[in-house]
Order: C-alpha cells, then structure tokens, then sequence
C-alpha cells in the first residue's frame, strides 16, 4: 500500500493542478459553458445525470471486454502459427503490418454493410484493433530467447514442441502482456468508435448525442468514463502479470 502511494501521489497530484488550473482559465476568462465547461460543472453533471449513461456503461464494457478477449486469443494464436512456421510468417507478416496501415474508422462502413448493424460488427472493429499488439509482442518474446539457452535445449534432445512450451513460451510471457495492455487501453476506444456507426446504447451513442446537442459537459463526461475504464483494464491486466509471472516482478524490484 505505501508503494503504491509513493509511485502515485505525483500524477494524482499533477492531475489535481491540472483540473485547478481548467478551473480557472473557464472562471477567469469567462469560456462559455457550451464551449468548454469547468471540470465543477462536468462533476456536477455527472452527479446528476448518471441514471442516463449507467445502461451505456454496461453496454460498452460487455463489448469492449468481448472484444479484448477474443482479439487476445486470436493474435495470440495468430503469432503461436507464424512463429511456428517460418514460411508462413515470412508470407503472411507483410500483410500483417499492410493491415494496420488502413484506418479502422475507414473498414467500419464495410463491416456494417457486410454485417449489418448488430453486435458482430462492432465486436469485429474491437478484435482488428486487439490483436495486433498481442501478435507483435507475442512474436517478439518466441524470437528473443537467448541462443545459448536455445542450443542447449537442442543438445538435450528436446522436440520441437518441447523447446516451444517449456523454453519459447515461458520467454514470451513478459512481452505478452505488454501487448495485452496495449490492447486493454485500445479496447474501449475501439468500442466507442463501432459504438458511433449505430447502436442503440454504449458511451458511444451517449457522446454523439451529447455533441450534437452541444452538451459539451456530458462529451467530457463520456471522455472521461473512456479514461477510467481504459486505465482499468490496463490494472487489471497489470495485476495478472504480477501474480503470473512472479519471477519478472521480483527481478524488477
């Protein structure tokens, strides 16, 4: 507990200097409401008003959390192939990368009119934006074992399999979850944006219709609900490493 509060007292308190100074530019220079509003008005509205987004919160973390999952799995099954078939990653990791140069705000109209307006296509926007890092991190941990570590598993007459599980795997962890954080804080993004090509709920549709109202106090609110549960995620996925993988933390401390 003392450890986390010596690592966390200094963003909590430059955040604290940053919503003081918000504070006062809106007071001081008199910035309409409806322009940008001081974080007391945001605060206040969102006391007031959380009976409205409390069903899109729910709606945008079920799918957020789906799609996390899933694109996780997937990038990580996705790396686990390349690298054990060289051949396929030499074919397939160009693409892999081409993939990524297409914006995901530009395949969401095609998702939509391949897939219609239900769940499938919003949970595909999330797994595309997912899996990459998982796969990238993934690929990188089964490369980077130490060589000598590789011939002696060799020298002993490991299979193939065997050099993989117990070697390559284990060797992975650590850059594993670096993905998988990557992925935590991209999910929830993903969500809201699949949440904006239509839907009938999630922090998505509660920001557009907040924008179009020119409700710029819930905007923030809705900004602000993205951030908390991002960084969320991002914790718990934290948290897993550090009782998974027990030999890295003590190695760091």
């Amino acid at each position: 507990m003392n450890t986390l509060w010596n690592k966390g007292w200094r963003p909590f308190l430059v955040l604290l200097l940053f919503f003081l100074f918000w504070e006062m530019i809106t007071r001081v220079q008199e910035i309409p409401a409806w322009l940008l509003p001081a974080p007391s008005v945001i605060f206040k509205e969102a006391a007031g008003s959380y009976p409205l987004f409390l069903p899109d919160i729910g709606a945008t973390l079920t799918l957020a959390i789906t799609g996390l999952l899933l694109g996780s799995m997937i990038g990580f099954l996705i790396a686990m192939i390349l690298h054990l078939i060289p051949s396929m990653r030499n074919a397939l990791y160009p693409l892999l990368i081409l993939s990524q140069n297409v914006p995901i705000i530009v395949l969401a109209p095609l998702l939509v009119i391949w897939f219609g307006f239900g769940f499938l296509p919003k949970l595909l926007i999330i797994i595309l934006v997912c899996f990459f890092p998982v796969t990238i991190a993934s690929l990188d941990g089964f490369s980077n074992v130490p060589r000598e570590l590789l011939h002696y598993m060799r020298m002993s007459g490991a299979t193939r399999f065997q050099t993989f599980a117990k070697l390559e795997l284990p060797n992975a962890l650590p850059p594993l979850f670096s993905g998988l954080k990557i992925a935590a804080t991209y999910s929830v993004m993903g969500a809201v944006i699949s949440e904006w090509l239509g839907a009938e709920k999630g922090i998505g549709v509660f920001m557009t219709l907040s924008s179009s109202s020119f409700r710029t106090d819930r905007v923030f609110i809705a900004i602000f609900i993205i951030i908390f549960f991002s960084m969320l995620l991002y914790s718990v996925i934290v948290m897993i490493e550090k009782n998974l993988i027990k030999w890295k933390v003590k190695g760091e401390e």
